[in-house]
Order: C-alpha cells, then sequence, then structure tokens
C-alpha cells in the first residue's frame, strides 16, 4: 500500500524557496494544516453519524416489517384487545426509535461542532501571538 500524499509537505518545501520579510510562511502552513484537520474530524463525525443512522433506521424497518406481519396476523385471529395492544406498543416503539435517532444526530452535531470550536479557539491563539509579536517588535 502507498503513502497517503501529504500536499503541506510539497507546499512548504515550495514556500521555504520564497522567503517573505516578516511573514514566518512555516506557521502560515501548519495553521492552514490544523485547520483541515479540523474539517476532517468534523466531517469523518457527520459521516459516522449518517453511517448510524442509515443502520438504525434500516432495523428499525425490519422491526417494523415483523411488527406490521405480527399485527396482521392478531387482527386475522379477530381479537381486538391484542391487535390495539400491538398498535401501543408499536406507536410507543416508533416514538422511542425517533428519540434514539435524534439523540445520535445531536451527539455527531456536538463532536463535529467541539472539533471546529476548538480549532476556532486555537486559531484565535495563534493571531493573539502574532498580533502580541507585533507589538513587541514595534517597541
Amino acid at each position: 500500500m502507498s503513502s497517503p500524499i501529504n500536499p503541506f509537505a510539497d507546499l512548504q518545501t515550495m514556500m521555504s524557496q520564497f522567503s517573505v520579510p516578516g511573514v514566518d510562511l512555516a506557521s502560515v502552513v501548519e495553521a492552514r494544516r490544523k485547520d483541515i484537520d479540523a474539517l476532517v474530524a468534523a466531517n469523518r463525525a457527520a459521516l459516522e453519524t449518517a453511517q448510524s443512522l442509515a443502520q438504525k433506521q434500516t432495523e428499525m424497518l425490519m422491526q417494523a416489517m415483523q411488527d406490521i406481519q405480527q399485527a396482521a396476523r392478531e387482527a386475522a385471529g379477530g381479537d381486538p384487545a391484542k391487535a390495539s395492544a400491538s398498535a401501543r406498543a408499536a406507536v410507543e416503539k416508533a416514538i422511542g426509535d425517533m428519540k434514539e435517532l435524534a439523540q445520535i444526530a445531536q451527539s455527531a452535531q456536538t463532536q463535529a461542532m467541539a472539533a471546529l470550536t476548538k480549532r476556532a479557539g486555537e486559531q484565535l491563539e495563534e493571531i493573539r501571538g502574532v498580533a502580541g509579536a507585533k507589538k513587541t517588535a514595534k517597541k
């Protein structure tokens, strides 16, 4: 298996050939790499959530089909109390499943936002560091 391509290594090599006074190109490239890493983490969380939701929905559909078959058999038996109990159980299960899907989605959204918020905080600190360095250099 080949090693993954690292576009930042090529970019750092290229940028080292062009030095700009007062600009630390390596830190700029590193900051952008961290931005992309944060986006990758957020996208990974979204993908995992989509997969979890699809799997859960498939399970829910299969269970619903089994419940429908069972309800049809009970309705054919002519016992209205059993049919009513089956309908009530199906509604309660559907509500529980919807809550579970909402919790899965909320958890993933929280994870994705945490990764992006963390990176935003890091960027703010980087900006403060650069601004502080410029103030010190002026004095």
